[in-house]
């Protein structure tokens, strides 16, 4: 079988990342979350006081953007976990207020310039699993298995309220809602590299779709392309 790369691109909470990660595992890749890059920078604008609810000061993080350095490794158990400049921060970029930074750094095209370029090392190899809002039309135009993830906004709150709650965080669900579909509305609409479905991505709704009928989908696509 050849190694090839998998771009999974989709809205929010629409469990891109559980797919891939479930992909990667299965066919020995490597998995890449790149909203967890992105979680990432607005987590060091965040450490360093340059965002705050109104405002991000984009000529600091401009001026910085080279000295972030993100990795994702895999732990004992088998999960990639990301690093910032070396230090796990795993944990850290999984809050509410770093997600909204994350959409909001998103839409700057230097922070996505400087991820793309980096995204696009660790596929040079191939055998990757990448999901985002722009790997299959930006980052990999070329990749051979496109998957556009999508789901009702409703669905979506519904699953990031109750994984929120299950680590033990007081929050509203109309507050999770609200969000979702400020970032959906965000993310398709910034003038740097918008949320779109490739012309060549197969779209998956799984709003009423179990967990198992979505990894044999995926499953049957992936074994098509490899052959």
């Amino acid at each position: 079988m050849k190694k090839i790369i998998v771009a999974i691109d989709g809205f929010s909470s629409c469990g891109k990342s559980t797919m891939a990660k479930e992909l990667a595992r299965e066919a020995g890749y490597v998995y890449v979350d790149t909203g967890a890059m992105y979680r990432a920078v607005s987590l060091f604008c965040i450490q360093n006081g340059w965002m705050s609810d109104s405002e991000i000061d984009s000529e600091a993080l401009e001026a910085h953007i080279n000295s972030i350095r993100i990795e994702f490794r895999t732990n004992e158990i088998g999960i990639s976990e990301t690093f910032l400049n070396g230090k796990n921060i795993e944990n850290k970029i999984r809050t509410l207020e770093v997600a909204n930074g994350a959409s909001r750094v998103s839409t700057l095209g230097f922070v996505r310039r400087e991820l793309v370029r980096q995204q696009q090392l660790m596929g040079e190899q191939k055998g990757i699993v990448m999901d985002g809002r722009d790997i299959g039309t930006v980052v990999f135009p070329t990749a051979e298995l496109k998957i556009f993830l999508t789901a009702s906004p409703e669905t979506r709150a519904k699953r990031r309220f109750d994984e929120m709650v299950e680590k033990g965080e007081e929050v509203d669900y109309e507050d999770v809602l609200a969000n979702v579909k400020e970032r959906d509305d965000r993310d398709q609409n910034r003038t740097e590299s918008p949320l779109r479905k490739a012309n060549d991505a197969i779209e998956v709704d799984n709003s009423n779709l179990t967990r198992e009928e979505q990894r044999e989908i995926l499953r049957t696509l992936f074994v098509e392309k490899t052959l």
